[in-house]
């Protein structure tokens, strides 16, 4: 399924032109026009899913193995020192474009390393076994 009025669709599809560095039958894969580094990509499904929620299964499959070959082209054309693959999902996550994609994004030694972090924060035993409980409880009525 495609949204009409997603732009995402749109340049996915080739409705909108875009600076294209892979396309399959499946996806397409773009230079980010506000990139948080040199070579930031976005991988993009041609069909629509809002979010990780709504991916089939067979496309969450796909996409790891062409995040994996697009991201070694990009570490190595552009000398990379690493690469950050993210993908948020919810407004609260900072998603910001209803249609799920998946960032790479080159590191290089020079970064700003503060784009990619979190405050680490101790852990109470007692609580982290509730978490487990909870999250496996879950998992096994999915």
């Amino acid at each position: 399924m495609k949204k009409d009025d997603c732009i995402f669709c749109k340049i996915a599809n080739g409705e909108i032109g875009s600076d294209t560095v892979y396309e399959d039958d499946m996806f397409r894969a773009i230079l980010d026009l506000s990139p948080a580094s040199k070579g930031h990509i976005l991988i993009l499904p041609k069909e629509h899913y809002d979010d990780l929620f709504e991916l089939s299964d067979e496309c969450g499959e796909r996409l790891m193995a062409t995040a994996k070959k697009v991201a070694l082209a990009a570490k190595k054309a552009l000398h990379a020192d690493g690469i950050n693959l993210v993908q948020n999902n919810g407004e609260a996550a900072g998603q910001t474009v209803r249609h799920f994609h998946m960032h790479i994004i080159p590191r290089y030694e020079s970064d700003d390393k503060t784009m990619v972090a979190w405050t680490p924060h101790d852990s109470d035993p007692e609580e982290q076994k509730q978490i487990a409980s909870a999250i496996l409880k879950e998992i096994k009525e999915l």
